[in-house]
């Protein structure tokens, strides 16, 4: 599996460039999975459902499955989050995954920048970071792409991951 990050600070276009990039890769007929990592307390579950119960009751793991989708929810319980590299291991192969956060790992990433939201940018200071895609002019010592321009992002990426002459432009 190939994987390719989208980083950036908060309110900088990652989750709607990563929104577009799957829709493009996709549509061109990659298949394409997804890790988001939050900084914040999330859940997927609801309270008063069966499988929430069975998390309250202390179950380790639950497996939500139906017709439709599979979730799993792993209950950490004070154990440190796991490395990103274990969280790929769990995911079916696919050709590419994208993943949207995870600054310090050591993936190849885009940046995503809105000057809007008054963030200096982490691309100077990263080498992980191989372009930048801002919604503004920037001179840097790497390519920069207009935020909205998916198609070139997405041409980027297929080229960086050696994946472009399997998809059509």
């Amino acid at each position: 599996m190939k994987i390719y990050g989208i980083t950036g600070w908060k309110n900088c276009g990652k989750t709607g460039l990563m929104e577009r990039l799957v829709n493009h890769f996709t549509m061109h007929g990659l298949t394409v999975s997804t890790i988001k990592h939050a900084h914040h307390s999330t859940d997927v579950d609801q309270p008063g459902t069966d499988s929430h119960r069975h998390r309250q009751a202390g179950a380790s793991e639950v497996i939500l499955a139906s017709r439709h989708r599979v979730a799993v929810m792993q209950e950490l319980r004070g154990a440190e989050e796991p490395p990103l590299a274990d969280l790929l291991a769990r995911l079916a192969p696919v050709d590419l995954v994208l993943v949207e956060g995870y600054k310090r790992e050591d993936h190849p990433k885009i940046e995503a920048h809105r000057a809007v939201a008054g963030q200096s940018l982490i691309a100077p200071n990263d080498s992980s970071i191989h372009a930048v895609a801002s919604d503004t002019p920037l001179d840097l010592d790497r390519p920069v792409f207009d935020l909205d321009d998916t198609a070139a992002i997405a041409a980027f990426i297929l080229t960086e991951l050696e994946l472009s002459n399997e998809t059509p432009e």
